[in-house]
């Protein structure tokens, strides 16, 4: 299969190397980096670094755009590019590139393959128990209102298969920040595509700031209520 990760960046000048060097570990794949004009020049990194992987490439963006936007445009260029699937990754090191053969293994079979903290085997590492309590809740109140069985309905360690994306209006999507990633989980259930969860663990970033705040958190908890009235055929290419 032709893989290609998906890596969003903004000031990740300190992680993208070694992250870079950790999925070569386990896998053999290209990447793709969408970086937002990061002040910290990890674009400039990857510019070196592609100078010596071949499988290495670049998007770069004028400004901040926003992480659902870095992942719909990897989705296309996945599409255009004829990759068979997609994954999206964070650069800080929260998602492990030890569960990437096991991701790999199981599209096989499925349409969305979601790396889930809140399965058997799954868990977070090095949280507070007060972050803990809000990301447990959070999920929860997603899955409630949504009526949907997906344990990790916020995860956003995972992989598509292209054929599927390609069924999906990629401008359609309407949430911005990490609500994207309930948004997106829910269509695929919805739509009846097989979502099949993997257990992960998922651990706290190694370097620089996490990208959460209280208006994404918020966003989050109201987007919530609009997705549940969605209409799926708005999603769906005819």
């Amino acid at each position: 299969m032709k893989s290609l990760i998906i890596i969003p960046t903004y000031n990740e000048r300190d992680n993208i190397k070694p992250f870079i060097e950790e999925i070569n570990k386990f896998v053999q794949t290209d990447i793709l980096v969408i970086d937002d004009n990061s002040p910290d020049q990890t674009a400039l990194l990857v510019k070196e670094l592609q100078k010596t992987n071949s499988f290495l490439f670049l998007l770069e963006r004028p400004g901040k755009m926003g992480l659902a936007s870095a992942y719909l445009t990897g989705f296309q260029y996945a599409i255009d590019k004829n990759y068979d699937v997609v994954f999206e990754m964070d650069a800080d090191f929260s998602h492990n590139p030890k569960y990437l053969p096991g991701f790999l293994e199981k599209i096989k079979h499925s349409d969305l393959v979601l790396g889930s903290r809140y399965i058997k085997g799954g868990g977070i590492s090095n949280w507070s128990r007060f972050r803990m309590f809000i990301s447990r809740m959070g999920n929860l109140y997603a899955r409630i209102i949504l009526t949907c069985p997906i344990k990790d309905l916020t995860g956003g360690f995972k992989c598509f298969k292209v054929d599927t994306l390609k069924k999906i209006n990629l401008a359609s999507f309407s949430s911005g920040g990490y609500s994207f990633q309930v948004e997106m989980n829910y269509l695929f259930y919805k739509a009846g595509f097989k979502v099949v969860e993997t257990p992960i663990i998922f651990e706290e970033r190694r370097e620089g700031q996490s990208k959460m705040s209280k208006k994404i958190f918020l966003e989050g908890m109201l987007k919530v209520w609009k997705m549940r009235f969605m209409r799926i055929k708005h999603y769906l290419k005819s």
